[in-house]
């Protein structure tokens, strides 16, 4: 399976690839839909199959394992990856040096941490300095994916694969808490079912060297109180292996440049992730290395990475080769300005319109359908209003890029 040349290879440019616009803009609904509740309707209509599989798949499973709303960071990480390889080319056919491509990488991934960071600090007393976020983690990563893609192909794999081996190394070498230890003081209750056992306890919830290192590097910024765990499990740490699913994105976006036929391309994404899931399902059950999402373990790395290549392809296929695009415009209307949706989903906005709509339609508008459905019902025109934004943007031609 043969990885297409690298990111500064001279390779005509080709035409805008909508696939990559669809699946941002499939990625970027999935987080703003969030507003429609789905898990609070399956909370209230128990034994109803239908909404408790959509309500699991909108949220995050508890520790190992993986649900729709998995796959929002990983993708987004992942497409940076595969539209690097057209940004550079597009800029150095500007004229731009290596130096000028250097200087706006650091100021784009400055400016992602940043911004994370704010959105994070939302209706907080003082700056949250939090570092998990998937902005933030493209950010610190981005710099390290800009001189990947400059390397040559050996040299990109043989990054990717040190990459994922340091990093599950030193989760394996780090010492196991002592027998005892109350998981309580670190946020996990006492018995908690998702806890593994064996060889794979080097990667419980907040018992791992990533959760360690932040209750060190965490105090180097000024808090409201003393950090001592994420009540999530997740980590700063966490970005390294999101470097490695940018870089799988990398290959896939240097397969997009090439000139290979699109049969070739598709067959290149379906073998690849077919690949990526096998192995990280071999590391999973085998207890080598768990497929935990929250801490992006190297397994996750491979299998979201191969769900994304399967992601791509059936994306790719669609729009690019079947020629379905005018069906996939509410998508690519999402896709084309991805930093205002991420912005408009998680700056606060939809808790604005939805208490906007009560004060015009009445606080019990959602209830028309019954209390199980108020959440939903109140979601819908929120999630609508926030489209109709980004299809004013578009047609206006109004696109935010870092």
């Amino acid at each position: 399976m043969k990885i297409p040349p690298p990111v500064a290879s001279p390779a005509p440019m080709p035409a805008r690839i909508v696939a990559v616009d669809v699946y941002r803009g499939f990625v970027m609904l999935l987080m703003m839909a969030e507003v429609l509740r789905l898990s609070n309707v399956a909370e209230a209509l128990p034994g109803n199959d239908f909404w408790a599989f959509l309500g699991w798949n909108q949220s995050h499973v508890p520790w190992t394992g993986c649900s729709l709303h998995d796959m929002i960071q990983p993708s987004f990480s992942f497409l940076v990856g595969v539209a690097l390889p057209f940004s550079i080319a597009g800029r150095m056919a500007k004229g731009a040096t290596f130096g000028a491509l250097l200087k706006h990488t650091l100021v784009r991934s400055l400016i992602l941490i940043l911004l994370g960071i704010f959105l994070r600090s939302i209706n907080r007393s003082q700056t949250n300095f939090t570092f998990e976020d998937t902005l933030t983690m493209i950010g610190l990563g981005y710099p390290f994916l800009f001189l990947i893609g400059y390397s040559r192909q050996r040299t990109q794999v043989i990054a990717l694969v040190l990459l994922l081996v340091g990093y599950w190394l030193a989760f394996a070498l780090y010492p196991l808490p002592p027998a005892g230890f109350d998981t309580t003081t670190v946020g996990v209750p006492a018995g908690w079912e998702h806890n593994m056992n064996g060889f794979a306890a080097h990667w419980n919830k907040n018992t791992n060297l990533a959760a360690a290192f932040d209750r060190w590097f965490l105090h180097l910024f000024p808090r409201e109180k003393p950090f001592l765990y994420n009540r999530g499990g997740y980590t700063t740490l966490s970005f390294i292996p999101t470097l490695g699913t940018m870089v799988l994105g990398l290959f896939a976006g240097h397969s997009l440049k090439s000139g290979s036929a699109p049969r070739e391309r598709i067959r290149f994404f379906l073998l690849t992730g077919a690949a990526l899931v096998a192995v990280a399902a071999l590391l999973h059950f085998t207890g080598i290395c768990p497929i935990v999402k929250r801490i992006w373990t190297p397994s996750w790395t491979l299998f979201s990475g191969g769900l994304c290549f399967f992601f791509l392809a059936f994306f790719y296929w669609l729009t690019d080769v079947a020629g379905h695009k005018k069906i996939m415009l509410p998508l690519m209307v999402i896709g084309m300005n991805s930093i205002a949706a991420y912005v408009i989903a998680d700056a606060g906005i939809a808790a604005f319109i939805s208490s906007s709509l009560s004060t015009h339609l009445g606080e019990n508008f959602g209830q028309v359908f019954g209390n199980a459905y108020a959440p939903l019902v109140r979601g819908i025109p929120v999630l609508a209003l926030e489209w109709l934004v980004l299809y004013w943007m578009y047609r206006k031609k109004i696109f935010i890029k870092i």
